[in-house]
């Protein structure tokens, strides 16, 4: 099994972090790298395979050298150090010294686990943004992030969308390699953030966990929202964990209730040819020379912003208005189907608490 050979400091809680930075399957690839959640930790890891002449070894040798931090924002600035480290690591085995140089010139940032336990630590979750995301808030560098999530999952990013909006827990899953499926739990959750003030103070945070696998089960089962990814095909049959299961582009629920939400209307169809339409704007601007600062992933988190304060906002004026019903026309208004899109607004006016009366085909309160 796996084991941690090294770390600083040595008086850490480190159990169960062999298994989360290096995914179950990795020995099939050459290289990977991984974000995982430790405790109010989270972790990047970059992983290595590296074939040896070694009958102990049984011809591989395969390590993971990984850093947790409290936050996830600023991780990806240290992706190509670790990269470097794990190929030192399998040439060089028991050689720390720039692991070590590595600590003490960032433990500054890190959580004292002797004054405070760890499990006390604030945690940075992803939070709602009222401007454009900050450069040091992207898990990683602008380019293709964003771009690869909208090629792979086309329309099906809107179903996504109104799952993350709901506060489901959402499981990924895919063989390895499963750096690039880490971006994807990043992406759906980019999805969910409403800049709006005073919005859902009771409403659970939709939290990133990237990588989990068989050893996460206890803690997933006291979750009532996560977006998570694996590499463990046994997940689907544990269906008491997660609301939402996505393998590959096949995004399904076992939810009864929630199946009318898998299928793509003509309003959903409508957003993505305008996110579409925007992303081929700015690509031309970006070739006139017009726009450089602006990148795909702002423009990206933007358009689902600005389309989630949309609709709490309309909800918000029903909400205050004397008579509180919510009809066919403030769908439209707020981009949504009046008839497809019915059972995925009484679940937002429930989940948000939210006190309007929906009347599109049978008046309905909520």
């Amino acid at each position: 099994g796996n084991m941690v050979e090294w770390c600083l400091p040595q008086d850490i809680d480190l159990e169960g972090v062999e298994f989360k930075s290096m995914a179950s399957g990795s020995h099939k690839i050459q290289s990977d790298f991984i974000y995982f959640r430790k405790g109010l930790c989270f972790g990047l890891a970059c992983f290595a395979n590296m074939p040896v002449e070694s009958e102990l070894e049984r011809g591989a040798r395969m390590k993971s050298v990984g850093i947790l931090s409290p936050s996830y924002t600023l991780l990806y600035r240290y992706m190509h150090f670790l990269e470097n480290q794990v190929r030192h690591q399998l040439e060089m085995p028991g050689h720390y010294s720039h692991l070590e140089a590595f600590y003490d010139d960032k433990k500054g940032v890190l959580p004292d686990s002797k004054s405070t336990p760890i499990s006390q630590q604030p945690v940075r979750w992803l939070p709602s943004i009222h401007r454009y995301m900050y450069p040091e808030m992207k898990i990683t560098h602008p380019a293709g992030c964003m771009s690869q999530f909208i090629k792979f999952f086309g329309e099906q990013i809107l179903v996504l969308w109104k799952f993350a909006l709901l506060r489901k827990r959402i499981l990924i899953f895919s063989p390895p390699p499963v750096g690039v499926v880490c971006y994807r739990v990043y992406c759906c959750c980019c999805l969910a953030n409403v800049s709006l003030p005073g919005l859902g103070g009771t409403v659970p945070e939709s939290k990133p966990f990237f990588y989990v696998n068989v050893a996460d089960i206890e803690m997933l089962e006291t979750e009532v929202s996560y977006v998570a990814c694996t590499t463990e095909k046994i997940f689907e049959e544990k269906q008491d964990l997660y609301d939402v299961y996505v393998d590959n582009q096949n995004v399904k629920t076992h939810h009864e209730r929630l199946q009318p939400l898998l299928k793509i209307n003509n309003a959903d169809k409508e957003k993505y040819r305008r996110l579409n339409d925007q992303r081929q704007m700015l690509m031309y601007s970006q070739e006139v020379g017009e726009d450089c600062s602006s990148c795909e992933e702002d423009l990206f988190i933007l358009f689902f912003m600005e389309q989630n304060n949309r609709i709490f906002q309309t909800l918000m004026e029903v909400s205050a208005s004397q008579d509180k019903t919510l009809t066919a026309d403030h769908a439209r208004g707020m981009g949504l189907d009046p008839q497809g899109d019915q059972s995925f607004l009484m679940d937002l006016l429930e989940v948000y608490g939210i006190d309007v009366m929906l009347v599109i085909d049978n008046p309905c309160c909520t």
